[in-house]
């Protein structure tokens, strides 16, 4: 896979309430980037035009949204921005100063090197920034991972929702942003485009900074939207990349493990309802008739879920699109 040779690399800060920080931010992030997109997202705060009349540098441009679309709504004008200008890799970092700039050249070198069309920082590499991740947040993201390995197809990835990514630009067009989700559901709906192509998605090694800064996501409406949406994801996934894309023995797998364990749960549930009734124990022929459909069905499930682990995107797409 070829190299890019003198890359050029922009940063995409979605703007929302970041005021008292992202000054700083921009003040911290590598000459060698070619433009740094800032994208007010009607932010009450007017930080577009703060961040404006503050930094005077050839490489900012300001974008605003009359309307408020999230951050995954920002981080898509950013995008489709940089794909217009001809970038080469867009970075997105957060105006929190919760990112550290100086990990953009990490984030980005699987990319030049070749070696990812997609890098996303993760947090639980480090011990040291494990112990300061707020109790809540490491019970969630753990949650969250897992979901997000179920729904996405990248088994090798951590830490969904950090917003510490960067991209090939050749991807863009072929993920059709217009469909991705514009609110916190974003980085993992971004995750579910990028498997739908076999992009390539690569962890690296990021440490967070936690400061007196307060987060936007609810806990309580992650636990009440997430959900649903990984599985809508999940169900998508499944459909295209097992039954309309490629039909394999996973499918086939996974086609009768489930009916199979459904059978046995509802057969077995209404044997021993309708034999505790009468007051009679239930004849071990009869468990076995519903044991063994879930003992057979729970193996075709563990085959399919081998399958899918293995079947984890794992080459560069960009150079093909």
């Amino acid at each position: 896979m070829p190299k890019i040779d003198s890359p050029k690399v922009c940063v995409v800060i979605p703007c929302y309430k970041v005021k008292n920080k992202v000054i700083d931010v921009i003040n911290k992030i590598p000459d060698f980037v070619s433009q740094i997109i800032c994208v007010d997202d009607k932010c009450p705060e007017k930080s577009g035009q703060y961040i404006k009349n503050t930094v005077n540098s050839k490489k900012l441009k300001v974008i605003y949204h009359e309307k408020n679309k999230g951050v995954g709504g920002a981080v898509i004008t950013g995008y489709l921005h940089a794909s217009k200008i001809n970038c080469d890799i867009a970075v997105k970092i957060d105006g929190d100063g919760q990112m550290d700039p100086g990990h953009i050249k990490k984030l980005i070198n699987p990319i030049l090197e070749g070696q990812a069309d997609y890098t996303k920082g993760n947090r639980f590499f480090s011990r040291g920034t494990f112990s300061q991740m707020p109790f809540i947040r490491k019970v969630g993201n753990i949650g969250l991972s897992f979901l997000t390995k179920l729904s996405t197809g990248y088994w090798n990835i951590f830490d969904p929702t950090n917003g510490f990514t960067a991209i090939h630009c050749k991807l863009i067009p072929w993920l059709q942003l217009e469909k991705v989700d514009e609110r916190y559901f974003f980085e993992t709906d971004m995750l579910f485009r990028l498997n739908t192509i076999r992009a390539a998605v690569k962890d690296i090694p990021i440490n967070a900074i936690y400061n007196d800064e307060e987060s936007n996501l609810s806990n309580w409406n992650t636990l009440l939207q997430f959900p649903p949406k990984h599985l809508k994801r999940f169900i998508k996934r499944i459909g295209y990349n097992y039954y309309v894309r490629d039909f394999s023995i996973a499918s086939i797998a996974l086609l009768c493990g489930i009916p199979l364990i459904s059978w046995g749960l509802i057969f077995g549930i209404y044997q021993w309802q309708h034999n505790a009734t009468k007051g009679v124990a239930t004849p071990s022929g009869t468990v076995m008739l519903s044991a063994l459909p879930i003992i057979i069905g729970f193996q075709l499930l563990i085959s399919f879920l081998n399958y899918d682990i293995s079947n984890t995107p794992k080459d560069p797409q960009n150079p093909f699109l």
